[in-house]
């Protein structure tokens, strides 16, 4: 038999090992982890949600591990309601450090890698070009502050893990901490007051988390361990994404410019907090769209989506 002629059965049984990697998605439930079960939907996913497991309890997080055996684990449970980890700051370390903590060292000793997911607020925003991975965080909110700390616990646990940053999600369904997405929020603000204003001076890049999943799906598959940045590419102002939502979605509601100053905001937040994807780049695994690109994307589906809901009523 030629040696180099394909070796079928080796290739089938390859494959099959591939589709069947065990991953276990935390937090299954929520905007980025919903699609994140329909993007690993090729491998044996699990998705995981509150009722399933603590994350908060070691006990509750190594019989996950000890039933599943997953090859990857990928975490989005967090505290992530920004004004409330400043009044609770204990319960924001608990969740958003000391748990992704336990987690990534109860992963590393059973051989399975963990896939953390972190956030551009580990930023001050006083850079004003693009982060990349390399460059020092100096957070400004207990929320930047808990979260960065669960990096470091993360990368020094020694397994092959992976931290992965984005910025300014959004999703077909609603994240349960905020009460829906910015673009709800805009539908909202739209249809009950005369005019919205929304401010033009924090710029940031908003990013899809169906692309956001996809992305995080090659990077656990594919990628070495290590610090990532993930969001769609390009950036713009609060008030650039929404005149980008009231144009894509014929929204006809006086849009008006305005600043922070004019708000009495409970939170430090960073100005600027656009990260570049520097380190997915030099893996050659980049595959995240321009930011508008991906919103028509996105409103293409909201559409097709209210047009079915609509029918079933």
């Amino acid at each position: 038999m030629d040696d180099d002629a394909p070796r079928h059965g080796e290739d089938a049984e390859a494959d099959r090992e591939r589709l069947l990697t065990c991953v276990a998605v935390i937090g299954s439930t929520g905007q980025l982890g919903s699609d994140l079960v329909e993007a690993f939907a090729r491998e044996d996913v699990h998705g995981l949600d509150h009722a399933d497991i603590e994350i908060r309890d070691p006990a509750s997080v190594d019989a996950m591990l000890a039933r599943l055996r997953p090859a990857i684990v990928v975490n989005t449970a967090a505290f992530h309601n920004v004004p409330r980890c400043e009044t609770a700051p204990a319960d924001a370390f608990a969740a958003n450090a000391i748990a992704p903590g336990h987690l990534a060292r109860a992963c590393a000793a059973v051989g399975a890698r963990l896939v953390q997911v972190s956030t551009d607020y580990v930023f001050d925003g006083a850079k004003q070009v693009p982060y990349v991975e390399t460059d020092r965080p100096m957070p400004l909110n207990v929320y930047g502050i808990s979260k960065l700390a669960g990096e470091h616990e993360v990368l020094a646990a020694g397994g092959d893990h992976q931290v992965v940053r984005s910025s300014g999600l959004y999703g077909v369904r609603p994240c349960r901490a905020k009460g829906g997405n910015f673009i709800d929020t805009m539908y909202r603000v739209a249809a009950s007051q005369p005019e919205v204003n929304v401010v033009n001076d924090e710029v940031l890049t908003p990013t899809f988390t169906a692309d956001l999943a996809a992305q995080i799906r090659v990077l656990a598959l594919e990628g070495p361990p290590g610090l990532y940045h993930a969001t769609n590419q390009g950036s713009c102002s609060w008030y650039e994404f929404a005149r980008t939502i009231f144009e894509l979605g014929r929204l006809d509601t006086p849009l008006r410019p305005t600043s922070v100053k004019d708000f009495a905001a409970p939170v430090r937040r960073p100005f600027y907090s656009v990260l570049e994807n520097a380190a997915l780049a030099a893996a050659g695994l980049d595959r995240m769209r321009p930011w508008r690109d991906a919103l028509t994307d996105y409103m293409g589906r909201r559409a097709t989506s209210s047009r079915v809901d609509a029918a079933a009523r």
